[in-house]
C-alpha cells in the first residue's frame, strides 16, 4: 500500500472514537453517533467502506460510530449504513495498512415483504457480539417474542469475525 494509503487510512480512523465496552446498538443510537461524530469524507467513504460495499445506490449514506479500543494486529470499526428501508450497523476488521480483515453486519431494520426485521446486537468486553432479532408486521409493529432468534458472533485475535455456539 502506498504511504498516502496508510496515511488515508489513519485519517479514516480518525473520525470512529474508540469507546468502552460493553455496548448496544438500537434503532435509537446512530442519533447520537450522527450528533456527536464527524461525517467520513467522501475519498474516505469510497476507499475503505464502499470498496467492499456490493449492494451501494446513490442514496446510501454512512455514518461513523465508533472503534473497539485494545486491539494490537487489527482495528474494528462500526458504522451506521442507511439505504433505502434498509438501516445496518456493521462491524468491520482492518489491518493496520487499511486492508480489509472481515465484515459482518450486526444489527439494524429491514423492511421486507410487509414485515419489519429488526435486531440489536451488545458488544461485551470480550469482543463478543450478542444479537437478537425479530419480525413486526408493518401494519401495527408488533413484534411476536417467540419468533425471535438470537446468535452470536466473535471478533478473533487476528481480526476475523466469525459465528460462535
Amino acid at each position: 500500500m502506498k504511504k498516502d494509503q496508510k496515511s488515508a487510512f489513519k485519517e479514516f480512523l480518525k473520525v470512529f472514537p474508540k469507546i468502552d465496552l460493553p455496548l448496544t446498538l438500537t434503532e435509537e443510537s446512530q442519533i447520537e453517533f450522527s450528533r456527536h461524530n464527524l461525517p467520513i469524507r467522501e475519498e474516505l467513504t469510497h476507499d475503505f467502506i464502499i470498496a467492499h460495499d456490493k449492494s451501494l445506490d446513490e442514496f446510501t449514506e454512512y455514518v461513523p460510530c465508533f472503534r473497539l479500543k485494545n486491539t494490537e494486529k487489527f482495528h474494528a470499526i462500526v458504522f451506521w449504513k442507511a439505504a433505502l428501508m434498509n438501516y445496518e450497523y456493521v462491524l468491520v476488521t482492518f489491518t493496520d495498512k487499511g486492508e480489509l480483515i472481515s465484515k459482518r453486519i450486526i444489527a439494524g431494520t429491514k423492511s421486507m415483504e410487509g414485515s419489519l426485521v429488526r435486531s440489536v446486537a451488545t458488544i461485551d468486553e470480550d469482543w463478543v457480539v450478542h444479537v437478537v432479532g425479530g419480525v413486526a408486521d408493518n401494519k401495527d409493529q408488533k413484534f411476536e417474542a417467540s419468533n425471535s432468534q438470537s446468535f452470536t458472533f466473535e471478533i478473533l485475535a487476528n481480526g476475523q469475525i466469525i459465528m460462535s455456539d
